[in-house]
């Protein structure tokens, strides 16, 4: 079997995180991707450590898995000529350089359409092509707080705080995963390639789903609001005699079910009978559920939400939701052979098809590991190859 991408090749120019990220999502799939990076230091994270495994980072082992990797000099004309010929059989280009820096190589996508008619362009920025912030560079922590996200995230009468992770990056890396896919859909029936648009600050406004629609429907400005959600009530952090834990509350039903096991009669009053109701009232219902969820451990809370069908989870370190039994049965680590890391685990992947199953072929490759392959793959000879070594064109 392979993947449901088999027979896509994809040329990556990108680097950091939302373009590999995005890149690496296609080659779980199956599409062969070459991974081009510069020949003196290669993609920035493979300095974005401690922590490194024999000399690899982290950070870089994190998302670009299922690739081979070269090294190529853009500024020469030898480069050039080399990425011309890749470009002229491949499926899809995907680049994050600033913008413009592509059409001065002579890569624009009008150029690329001249060498590939049917290429699918796909460009990630912090901004994207167009609007007044379209010159600025953009990184996640900065679209995180453009964004509104920020303004949203941490305790009510705390600083806004970011996500723990690069969440616009991830979120840009799927989208524009996506934005491929339908490109690749459109070509399969009109034979036409197109260039996708895709930036940090759009996709993570995208993201604010429901909290920007509270916004656009209602005018009021979202706030800070902790563990707690904007609405749904109880739906938040609790405290047991031992921890804490989560409750969420998704409906009346469930909200029904759970003052049975609180045992307080003022939770079946009017005014906390209903979702809108009960945010109405939130303070005071927080406060009568607190007080009750506080007489029992986690445990003791965990069986008896358990079996009436309450959802609620405890609040895992990565440890332990790394080593959890239902990331285990779900593949969710990975071990993947490495030429220089021994049993290089990494996190697995989240996309599960019953014919096409996603494999780990490739280990996130090493600086130029696959460079003469690939140029040898090209028509190249072993001397030009050496010569090109040599002039530090690769």
């Amino acid at each position: 079997m392979t993947g449901p991408l088999q027979g896509v090749k994809v040329i990556d120019l990108s680097r950091v995180l939302a373009g590999p990220y995005c890149t690496m999502l296609l080659g779980d799939m199956g599409a062969e991707v070459i991974k081009i990076e510069s020949v003196d230091y290669g993609d920035e994270t493979r300095g974005w450590g401690p922590p490194f495994v024999e000399g690899e980072s982290a950070y870089y082992l994190c998302a670009n898995r299922n690739k081979q990797g070269i090294t190529l000099n853009l500024k020469s004309k030898k480069g050039i000529d080399i990425l011309r010929k890749l470009v002229s059989d491949a499926d899809v280009v995907v680049q994050n350089f600033k913008l413009g820096t592509l059409e001065r190589l002579g890569f624009g996508y009008k150029e690329m359409k001249k060498i590939n008619e049917e290429i699918i362009l796909a460009s990630i920025s912090g901004f994207g092509s167009t609007g007044s912030y379209s010159h600025l560079p953009g990184y996640d922590y900065i679209v995180q707080a453009m964004s509104g996200l920020m303004s949203i995230t941490g305790e009510i009468e705390a600083q806004p705080a970011k996500v723990g992770v690069a969440i616009a990056d991830v979120l840009t890396g799927l989208f524009t995963c996506i934005g491929i896919l339908g490109a690749i859909h459109h070509r399969s029936r009109t034979g036409e390639g197109q260039e996708v648009d895709i930036s940090l600050f759009d996709s993570q406004l995208a993201s604010l789903v429901n909290v920007a629609s509270n916004y656009l429907c209602s005018g009021q400005i979202p706030e800070r609001l902790g563990n707690a959600h904007p609405n749904i009530v109880p739906y938040q952090v609790f405290t047991a005699s031992d921890g804490d834990f989560i409750i969420a509350v998704g409906n009346d039903q469930q909200y029904r079910k759970l003052t049975i096991l609180l045992e307080d009669e003022k939770l079946l009053t009017e005014k906390y009978k209903t979702n809108s109701s009960r945010l109405q009232n939130k303070s005071e219902l927080i406060e009568i559920i607190a007080a009750r969820i506080r007489t029992k451990s986690r445990a003791e809370w965990k069986q008896l939400l358990d079996e009436a069908g309450i959802p609620n989870g405890p609040i895992y370190n990565v440890k332990e939701a790394l080593e959890s039994d239902q990331a285990n049965s779900r593949n969710m680590v990975v071990k993947v052979k490495h030429p220089t890391i021994p049993d290089l685990k990494l996190v697995g992947s989240p996309l599960k098809f019953s014919k096409t199953p996603v494999k780990m072929d490739c280990h996130p490759p090493l600086h130029s590991e696959h460079t003469e392959a690939v140029l040898l793959k090209l028509g190249y000879s072993l001397l030009e190859i050496k010569k090109m070594k040599q002039d530090q064109i690769i």
